[in-house]
């Protein structure tokens, strides 16, 4: 589990590619302090396992599955990612609950100023992950913890303060540009309750809805 919160950037030092599947090493400093074998490191949002490592470097797999589903297969030697250790227990949880499972890509659309902030607008590739993104909540994009500021039919808008800006990868981040996203796994496990309709046991029919619904919730305090 990861918070969001950036520890550093790190430099694409080389690509291994063999089809679909990815061997990805990179430059890095604060993320090998104490860095194991089978460790889990965020890269770009991305939840991978330390394969090997040395005194400036480590590498990590890409499967198929996290090669198509995320901005990871468009990567180049010598960009920049964001690289955030799995959270020790006991730590401060400065950002939110972040599993390094993204949901999705979206493109980013619009980049302005406001005041000392830049105002990301990021349209989604698949805008039925607009259910879980709510105005003033959490979400991740390219590992980062961040807050949503609005949403439209087909889009959302994210504010980033400077310090953030100029600490994480998304300072390279122009319109055009493609990032992951991860939505907060609150909202997906209360959706996932509400609409789920499992399989009666020795038939292929579904079975009943469940009992938790939005009116249900709503009367209990919940929402």
């Amino acid at each position: 589990m990861f918070t969001g919160l950036v520890e550093e950037v790190g430099e694409l030092k080389s690509i291994r590619r063999q089809g679909e599947a990815m061997v990805l090493t990179l430059h890095a400093a604060k993320v090998l302090e104490g860095i194991q074998l089978g460790d889990s490191i965020s890269v770009n949002g991305v939840c991978l396992t330390v394969i090997s490592f040395d005194s400036r470097s480590f590498s990590v797999d890409v499967m198929p599955e996290t090669y198509r589903q995320t901005t990871l297969h468009a990567l180049s030697q010598g960009d920049s990612v964001n690289l955030e250790r799995a959270m020790q227990a006991g730590g401060r949880f400065g950002g939110h609950i972040v599993q390094g499972h993204v949901d999705g890509t979206g493109r980013i659309a619009g980049r302005t100023r406001d005041a000392n902030a830049v105002v990301f607008t990021i349209d989604l590739d698949d805008r039925e992950q607009l259910r879980h993104i709510l105005p003033k909540g959490s979400i991740t994009i390219d590992g980062i913890s961040l807050t949503v500021v609005g949403t439209t039919d087909t889009a959302f808008t994210i504010s980033i303060i400077p310090h953030t800006l100029a600490e994480t990868a998304l300072q390279h981040r122009q319109t055009g540009d493609k990032v992951n996203i991860e939505c907060d796994i609150i909202g997906k496990y209360v959706d996932h309750l509400l609409h789920f309709k499992g399989r009666s046991e020795g038939s292929g029919a579904s079975a009943s809805k469940s009992a938790l619904t939005e009116q249900y919730l709503a009367e209990h305090g919940f929402i």
